[in-house]
């Protein structure tokens, strides 16, 4: 054997180890899925398991919970299956127990989790990802010591959904491609069914990856992303103080 040979990468265990991690949500979505009755607790359960998955996976500064999405106007989002959102800077309101109100500045991502990617579905996520990009966000500038940095702009809010598996017989194919919002508010970022594979569009068009690896995939593709944000908009407390201060309490 050369020396080169010899001196090559060795990733099976790396790959073998990461399509562990997929192979075990598979597990406990199945069975969720299968030993509870109620819907809605399911719904909830799977929830949880995927939040464990990003919260897991993504860096400290970001925090990622079930909540609502608020604005300084008043306005508030759907609820929303998993809101990825800065936990350094920014504060959550109004919190009821595992229920978050995250000022609309402090989100990045929101996803919607749900048993499977059908037509339905993704236009239902679709819909939730809209209620949050509507709403109105602040930005002001940061002082420094040399003067004072300039109010940054506020980002595209990421939104995707994530699944067990896709209903069509041909996966993450022409079908899926088909009913995928793919523009405005509406629009659907990145996911991942862990049966069929995940997609995003971060290079600029759809691209969708096989089911080997698929979770791990999608996570650091959305991590990469995150990245490449940087850090969200210096919110104005001052327009959130108004609402105390308004003449119509």
């Amino acid at each position: 054997m050369t020396e080169r040979a010899q001196e090559a990468p060795d990733t099976a265990w790396l790959r073998s180890a990461f399509m562990g991690v997929q192979e075990e949500l598979v597990l406990k979505l199945k069975l969720a899925s299968s030993s509870i009755g109620h819907a809605p607790t399911i719904g909830s359960v799977n929830e949880d398991h995927w939040i464990t998955v990003f919260r897991t996976y993504l860096p400290k500064r970001y925090e990622v919970a079930t909540g609502f999405v608020i604005d300084s106007r008043g306005a508030r989002s759907d609820q929303i299956d998993l809101v990825i959102y800065d936990k350094h800077f920014t504060p959550t309101l109004l919190d009821q127990q595992s229920h978050r109100y995250i000022p609309a500045e402090a989100v990045y991502a929101v996803f919607e989790a749900k048993p499977h990617f059908d037509k339905d579905y993704l236009k239902y996520a679709g819909e939730k990802a809209a209620s949050v990009r509507k709403l109105h966000r602040t930005s002001v500038s940061i002082a420094h010591a040399g003067g004072k940095y300039a109010p940054k702009k506020p980002f595209p809010i990421l939104a995707g959904i994530v699944a067990a598996r896709a209903s069509w017989a041909d996966g993450l194919g022409k079908s899926f491609s088909g009913n995928l919002p793919t523009s405005g508010n509406n629009e659907l970022n990145c996911g991942c069914a862990l049966d069929h594979g995940a997609f995003d569009d971060f290079d600029g068009n759809v691209n969708v990856t096989p089911r080997d690896g698929a979770l791990i995939y999608f996570l650091f593709r959305l991590l990469g992303r995150l990245q490449s944000i940087g850090s969200v908009p210096a919110i104005d407390w001052s327009a959130y103080a108004g609402i105390i201060d308004s003449d119509t309490l």
